[in-house]
């Protein structure tokens, strides 16, 4: 059954959101939520799950679409959610070899928790939880706020991640993060902070040297940032995840004491966090499955974005992507994955998102700031929803994109929103809508990255066109590449119907090619083009710069195929020629202009393209079908 709560246009300075709030799409038995925990007892109840055998950088296959989240790594294909904690361990496994490292589970640790009330006149009480390990310890001090003149508890509780420099600077209690106080302060929630460097400091100024933290000075086998003696195998959000974790463990302790119990609800745990710490939220509500809601905000580049999409269709040096991200927070394998790397990642960020299900996930974007890569996170974003629907939760995710304010600055507009997620999931109103889609894209083609699941055949139903003189177009034709040769590429336009004078700009154009070796490894060779100008006399419909297929001006760039990951015998299936367009103003976070412009953009731009070897013969150099750009 279909029914449509309320469907409105919120409009901003920048942007206009439709706003949809939809019961579920397709209709689920009611014993079908009942039946599924919206939280667990336990941090990882997958723990036993042996993880898969992946394979090394060079033998990961090439999947250009978002990976499918139901495909296990042993080929099996199962939605189920019986199955569920089994793949989503696969998830975390891949996420910490190839992306954060290992998050430990702690199982050799000594952990003693106190709280402390608050004293007469104050609202923080005190809870220390310390952890020790091989003699090393991590000490997590942190004010607890219980909510007064609410009743009497367990209160369910809210832990921002928060940055504290005392005495010179402690956020306000209760500390509500970046959350709007008003949904909060209404509500009988406690705060908990969890104060992330007390694990391992934020580093405001590279080079950082982490060695001397508390968390690496208990696992000195792990070493983070651009200090390490060789490359680093942990990346901060481990040790972060892994502080968040260690709170929880003492915030359970402390449930227990004997006088003074803290008077928290261990089924009621919240995280919250913006922008860096959105990351540390995310992963953290990832990869503790006592946290029954998670609210990660404006998280960028490594939180609720895609790495490949944002790679795939993002100019350079515009968003977050992994080439540009923080090396301090990831591993250091993650960074064998940069630039058209990135499509050998054997998962994306719509995965670590729905590690979250069958737990509840609202997370937020921001339009107005480009660095959050904010098509990346509606992309990913729409992944993740269709794991949570095909679980049968799908009223346990939500997301908002959306404009017209500051950087982790909450609009009134969300307030609906993340109160609703808190009503249900922190208070247990089961009469709350919280199936919410806010976002500005409309027809944004983000199934693009998602038809092929369930097929076993990870390619695109369709080039990236969408309508703003961008383009990423793709063909299925193969071309023999091996070690040494030279691998030229180019394309051809042309102006149809009866057109005026026209000059047309190619800007922040490749040509690139996955190529298949015969040992089962694989990699993507990268032809630059250049910017380039085109002067079209009136109703001049040829193709320039030439028709001809071997005309050597067709080719507009090439490069010698002399990398590490190159094969004899190496076989093309698939290229793609793409046109994002360059920064005026270099730097991150600036807006690209175009891949295409033209002085008339009223009749249509026809593009084809086509890549060679020298000497190569066959279909070697022939043209891919031709597309219109749209604008």
């Amino acid at each position: 059954m279909f029914r449509v709560q309320n469907t409105f246009h919120r409009v901003t300075p920048l942007l206009s959101a439709v706003i949809l709030l939809v019961l579920s799409a397709l209709a689920v038995p009611a014993f079908a939520q009942d039946s599924i925990p919206l939280v667990y007892n336990v941090e990882n109840t997958g723990a036993a799950f042996q993880a898969p055998g992946f394979p090394d950088f060079a033998h990961l296959p090439i999947i250009r679409p978002l990976p499918d989240p139901f495909r296990f790594y042993d080929g099996t294909y199962d939605t189920s959610f019986s199955n569920w904690e089994r793949r989503r361990n696969e998830v975390k496994a891949a996420i910490e070899k190839y992306e954060i490292g290992p998050k430990p589970d702690c199982h050799d640790c000594a952990i003693a928790a106190t709280y402390t009330p608050a004293a007469a006149g104050s609202n923080a009480g005190t809870l220390q939880v310390i952890v020790t390990r091989n003699g090393k310890t991590v000490t997590l001090n942190s004010r607890v706020y219980i909510p007064q003149g609410m009743g009497n508890g367990p209160y369910p509780v809210l832990i921002p991640m928060s940055l504290a420099f005392p005495p010179f600077f402690v956020p306000p209690i209760p500390n509500y993060g970046s959350m709007p106080a008003s949904v909060f302060s209404t509500r009988p929630i406690a705060t908990i902070d969890f104060f992330h460097n007390d694990v391992t400091n934020y580093c405001f100024f590279a080079p950082c040297n982490f060695s001397g933290d508390p968390f690496y000075q208990m696992y000195p086998e792990l070493c983070a940032g651009t200090s390490c003696s060789g490359t680093s195998n942990s990346g901060q959000y481990a040790a972060w995840a892994w502080g968040v974790s260690r709170l929880i463990d003492g915030i359970e302790i402390a449930t227990h004491q004997s006088v003074n119990p803290l008077p928290i609800d261990l089924k009621r745990i919240a995280v919250t966090g913006c922008s860096y710490a959105g990351k540390m939220a995310l992963f953290s509500g990832a990869l503790d499955e006592r946290i029954a809601l998670t609210l990660p905000q404006e998280s960028g580049g490594g939180g609720a974005t895609a790495w490949r999409v944002s790679q795939e269709i993002e100019a350079t040096r515009v968003v977050e992507s992994l080439t540009r991200t923080d090396h301090n927070w990831f591993a250091g394998q993650l960074f064998e994955f940069s630039d058209n790397n990135v499509y050998k990642l054997p998962y994306d960020h719509h995965e670590l998102l729905a590690m979250v299900a069958p737990r509840a996930l609202l997370e937020t974007g921001n339009t107005d700031f480009l660095w959050l890569s904010n098509k990346a996170n509606y992309v990913a974003a729409r992944g993740a929803q269709k794991v949570y629907n095909t679980l049968g939760i799908g009223d346990r995710f939500g997301f908002v994109i959306d404009g017209g304010h500051g950087h982790c600055q909450v609009p009134t507009s969300q307030n609906p929103a993340i109160a609703a997620f808190v009503d249900k999931y922190l208070l247990g109103d089961t009469s709350v809508t919280t199936d919410v889609q806010v976002h500005p894209y409309g027809s944004f083609d983000y199934a693009r990255w998602i038809e092929w699941w369930g097929s076993n055949n990870p390619k695109f139903p369709r080039d990236w066109n969408p309508g703003n003189g961008t383009l990423v177009a793709f063909m299925n034709r193969p071309l023999d590449i091996g070690v040494g040769d030279n691998v030229l590429a180019g394309y051809g336009l042309y102006l149809d119907g009866a057109h005026p004078d026209a000059t047309i700009d190619v800007a922040g154009a490749t040509v690139q090619t996955d190529i298949s070796c015969p040992d089962g490894s694989s990699y993507t060779l990268t032809v630059p083009l250049p910017d380039q100008s085109y002067s079209i006399p009136t109703l001049d419909n040829a193709w320039y710069p030439s028709p001809n297929q071997k005309s050597t001006s067709t080719y507009q760039g090439s490069v010698a195929n002399i990398s590490t990951a190159a094969c004899s015998g190496g076989l093309a299936k698939s290229s793609y020629f793409s046109a994002l367009g360059k920064q005026a103003t270099s730097g991150a976070g600036n807006p690209a202009g175009p891949g295409f412009t033209s002085t008339d953009t009223t009749d249509p731009l026809n593009v084809r393209f086509h890549c060679t070897t020298d000497g190569a013969t066959g279909a070697g150099g022939s043209w891919s079908p031709t597309t219109t750009v749209k604008y």
